[in-house]
């Protein structure tokens, strides 16, 4: 038992030492803090996104070179996704469920008209990921959505909207409420 508390008290002056003869004493990161730098993994299953996988691929890889709090990758082989991504032929919209989970649907009549692919994608996993539309709004706001015209076709959050989603990723993190996301309908 002395050896023990000698040991350990030793420890600590040599610690102690090398911080004031200028070596670096650091403490390892509490957990928390290694929890909240760590990003969320959220998995998407585009398995009946159809014609439109690549871009919603794509769209996944933009959030996630855009956010540290959060890593969305496909789904793995018997596995239930937060994200599930359907084709059809309506207008685009997503049906969040909680903040990283929900429905959303890449609708042919947008694509029909002439709006781009990937910048569908990016924006309604932006509704998933807890952003509203901004409308009306310019091309560089990825969640103006289709207020930006058929001519935009920037598939990219701009800082606000990045802002917004690590903000409410840490406060999940942290055991924080966040507001609920609201789903997106047609027209939105």
């Amino acid at each position: 038992m002395h050896v023990r508390r000698m040991t350990g008290g030793l420890a600590a002056v040599v610690t102690m030492s090398l911080a004031l003869l200028g070596g670096q004493a650091t403490a390892a990161p509490s957990e928390e803090v290694a929890r909240s730098a760590a990003a969320r993994v959220l998995t998407y299953d585009a398995s009946g996104s159809a014609e439109f996988r690549s871009a919603v691929d794509r769209g996944a890889a933009i959030w996630n070179e855009s956010v540290d709090a959060v890593e969305l990758r496909p789904v793995a082989s018997g596995q239930r996704a937060n994200i599930r991504v359907l084709a059809d032929n309506g207008w685009p919209r997503a049906l969040p469920g909680s903040l990283g989970n929900g429905t959303v649907y890449i609708g042919r009549q947008a694509v029909n008209q002439g709006y781009n692919t990937v910048r569908i994608s990016s924006h309604e996993l932006g509704h998933i990921l807890g952003l509203p539309d901004r409308k009306p709004g310019p091309c560089s706001s990825l969640m103006s959505g289709s207020a930006a015209g058929v001519a935009c076709t920037n598939p990219y959050p701009n800082a606000a909207e990045k802002a917004e989603v690590e903000d409410d990723f840490a406060r999940v993190a942290a055991g924080r409420p966040v507001p609920a996301p609201r789903a997106v309908l047609a027209g939105d």
